[in-house]
């Protein structure tokens, strides 16, 4: 089975401010991007590596990941994203290896998720063609009106917090993305693209530490997590 891995980090990070792209933040002294390459380099299941990123960048992320004495040989490609996640992941999948049959995709700002739960992600998509990751939401979620009038409440133990990675068989991720460009549905992950298209995708239960790295508060919790040795 050959496995490649997306790794989207072409966002502007508008939310976190700042004079760099969130992409080359420095987390406990390591930019969140090598800290993510480190997670998908340590599986057992990724062959190859492709970083997308925004134009812009690229130099620096080429520069950057050649400079990494752990990185620097290991299979990985630099590709220009686009306008939106949705066709940054597009370009994603125009370079993949020929001979790919999963992909996982992965938002370069999770920084923290265990190769092992990678593996798992990939093994399930090999087995059902399309799996994510999620934990159970703690909280309880109310459905607003746009003029903020509550219309109802779902069920808490049926709703679950998505994560990344998500892992397909490529043909069918390929399919699902051309197919939301033809009817011009902009999918808030890749997994809606399959869903709307109506196949299955199968929910594995992720793990609370693989945060998001979006505000300046996310920083300081990824720092702590580090420092308390509940993540490496």
């Amino acid at each position: 089975m050959h496995v490649n891995a997306i790794i989207v980090a072409a966002g502007e990070g508008k939310r976190m401010g700042g004079p760099i792209s969130k992409t080359f933040l420095p987390i406990a002294g390591r930019p969140l991007v090598l800290r993510t390459l480190d997670r998908f380099f340590s599986t057992r299941s990724v062959e190859k590596v492709v970083v997308v990123v925004a134009e812009k960048d690229i130099r620096r992320g080429q520069e950057l990941i050649q400079s990494d004495p752990n990185l620097r040989h290991r299979p990985w490609l630099l590709q220009a994203g686009g306008a939106s996640r949705q066709e940054s992941v597009r370009h994603g999948l125009e370079k993949l290896g020929l001979d790919c049959e999963i992909v996982a995709i992965h938002d370069g700002a999770r920084p923290f998720i265990s190769a092992a739960l990678i593996d798992r992600c990939v093994d399930e998509a090999s087995r059902s063609g399309a799996a994510v990751i999620g934990v159970p939401v703690r909280d309880t979620i109310k459905v607003v009106s746009a003029d903020h009038w509550v219309k109802a409440t779902p069920a808490r133990d049926t709703l679950w917090e998505i994560q990344t990675p998500q892992a397909f068989r490529k043909e069918l991720i390929v399919e699902a993305h051309n197919w939301g460009r033809l009817q011009a549905i902009e999918a808030t992950d890749d997994a809606m693209l399959v869903e709307q298209m109506g196949q299955p995708v199968f929910l594995l239960e992720g793990e609370r530490t693989n945060i998001k790295i979006t505000i300046p508060e996310d920083v300081l919790l990824a720092e702590a997590l580090l420092r308390e040795g509940r993540v490496c």
